[in-house]
């Protein structure tokens, strides 16, 4: 159940094709279901505006498979993250419909019966290396499943800055951007530096020991100079472009007034 299925709900018992009482029962349905091993969330996509997502590290593809398979039986779509590749196979194999990204590491699952959604906004996911792109690549499946229209530019990082500064324009069209990066993390604070929107740092476990697994990413990106810089935590692409989804999102809803 989401906010459009309410709507035309509503729309429903006023045109007289439902009965309030018919409504009234699709309304107490429990916001969650029990299937033994998951609590799944069907009231996600009331609350927050995107359905439940599953994160399927530590899952079985039986467990993966049977919560998409609740959550397309009530129409939401369904956005799978951190796939191993037999979980990601097993989804392939039982939804014809599964757009699987083997890099992203994600599969993404549209109900037949949902209206096709055009791309709103525009979000920039911006990479400081070829490394970093699987992370790179899942917040970009993230923020396209929500709706925004992506603008991805890859290898950029601070080692060849021209390189950055030749996507200046691009990234100035942007509502908000995704900077993933590894290594020592700079480059959020200096896009930070060169643009009137919020950045999302997204630090990476790329790189030499010292580096720490990401940790160094994520303290300079935590102690960044730059006004406007955002942080989540080390290879969460999900995490970041989720919140550049909302925040594109919102500005995209107070246009539409």
């Amino acid at each position: 159940m989401n906010q459009d299925a309410i709507f035309q709900l509503l729309q429903a018992v006023a045109r007289g094709t439902t009965s309030a009482e018919k409504a009234l029962e699709q309304l107490r349905e429990l916001p969650f279901e029990d299937i033994g091993f998951a609590h799944v969330d069907h009231h996600r996509s009331l609350r927050t505006g995107y359905p439940e997502v599953i994160f399927c590290q530590g899952k079985t593809a039986d467990q993966v498979v049977a919560i998409a398979e609740r959550l397309l039986a009530r129409d939401s779509r369904v956005l799978a993250t951190r796939l191993a590749p037999e979980q990601g196979q097993a989804l392939v194999q039982r939804f014809s419909a599964t757009e699987y990204d083997t890099v992203a590491r994600t599969a993404l699952i549209i109900p037949e019966r949902e209206a096709p959604m055009e791309p709103r906004g525009q979000v920039a996911v911006v990479s400081a290396g070829t490394s970093d792109m699987p992370v790179a690549r899942e917040a970009i499946v993230t923020a396209q499943a929500m709706g925004a229209r992506v603008d991805a530019i890859f290898d950029v990082g601070v080692a060849g800055i021209h390189r950055l500064l030749n996507y200046q324009e691009r990234l100035r069209r942007a509502r908000v951007i995704v900077v993933v990066a590894g290594m020592e993390g700079a480059l959020a604070s200096v896009v930070g530096g060169l643009v009137n929107v919020p950045v999302i740092a997204v630090p990476t476990s790329v790189g030499y020991g010292a580096s720490f697994h990401g940790l160094s990413a994520l303290l300079t990106m935590l102690n960044s100079c730059a006004s406007g810089v955002l942080v989540v935590n080390i290879d969460n692409g999900f995490g970041g472009g989720y919140a550049a989804a909302l925040i594109n999102n919102l500005v995209q809803q107070e246009q539409e007034g």
